[in-house]
């Protein structure tokens, strides 16, 4: 397997806000206020780089933002094969942390929902040992095409492909069959616990690897301060623990763990390493504010 790891998903702004306590309808209260650069894929990506691994991020952003976002990911380790948009602006998410370091949303995807067939050439591919996608780049019709059209060259071509269902939220409103026949079979699923209870309608995450190993060829379920669970259609095949650490925003742990999985996978680790690899980079990235890394 090449080392070499398509990471395609958006690019974002997170501006992420921590209240001192409960938010008062209509009237004022203190909080922390900070921006970090976001979005899945591209916390994803720069995670990888974290990781050493060889990583592409294919993404679409703001025409007049592409270069700094360019050079952002460069510095970071990240080869950026990005695409301008002109005529809208580079995505932004609003974070609202609680006290427990559990998080809401307000998103504008921006740039992101024009992602296009022509921003993911099959090129792209060459080179390429695993194709990563966030999911949320199938909730908008034209990136979803963009998106199936690579999956298709990458099934073609016998590249490895790795899904991360990415948003609850998003996957509630279309509906979990609708999503996974946008999908289609892929190599890999990395899931956290709702996503697939959502998928699946199970609540145990043994009978939901059984399910969702029908489609997936190997099920990753992220269980947050449980650790995370490997399996497939057999249930699961190994389960480890995670590292009792302090909670600081876990936004982009999810990211973080699939990154530092895959890193291992393509470095040629066995699957309990890839595990306790992702695990650990999950940890480290819930002990700080944001979702890359510090």
């Amino acid at each position: 397997m090449s080392a070499r790891v398509l990471v395609v998903g958006d690019v974002m702004t997170d501006i992420i806000v921590r209240p001192e306590g409960p938010i008062v309808p209509g009237s004022d209260r203190r909080a922390e206020i900070r921006n970090r650069p976001g979005g899945s894929g591209a916390n994803q990506a720069v995670w990888l780089g974290a990781a050493g691994a060889d990583v592409l991020f294919a993404a679409r952003v703001g025409a007049g933002e592409r270069a700094m976002y360019e050079n952002y990911f460069r510095g970071l380790g990240v080869v950026p094969a990005l695409a301008g948009d002109r005529d809208l602006p580079s995505g932004v998410l609003v974070t609202i942390l609680d006290p427990s370091g559990e998080r809401s949303f307000l998103t504008d995807r921006g740039a992101n929902l024009n992602l296009s067939v022509a921003d993911l050439p099959e090129s792209l591919l060459d080179g390429v040992g695993l194709v990563l996608v966030s999911g949320y780049s199938f909730f908008a019709s034209g990136p979803r095409h963009a998106v199936q059209a690579l999956l298709r060259a990458a099934r073609r071509r016998g590249v490895p492909i790795a899904v991360d269902p990415a948003s609850t939220g998003f996957l509630d409103e279309v509906g979990p069959q609708l999503f996974l026949d946008w999908v289609g079979q892929a190599d890999w699923l990395f899931a956290n616990e709702a996503e697939a209870e959502l998928l699946t309608g199970e609540a145990d995450f043994d009978a939901q690897m059984r399910v969702l190993g029908q489609q997936f060829s190997h099920v990753v379920i992220k269980r947050g301060r449980f650790g995370a669970a490997l399996g497939g259609r057999d249930g699961v095949i190994q389960s480890h623990p995670a590292p009792l650490v302090k909670v600081v925003d876990t936004t982009g742990a999810g990211d973080a763990f699939a990154a530092g999985f895959v890193a291992a996978l393509l470095r040629g680790e066995a699957h309990a390493a890839c595990l306790e690899a992702g695990i650990a980079s999950g940890a480290r990235a819930v002990q700080a504010v944001g979702g890359q890394p510090q």
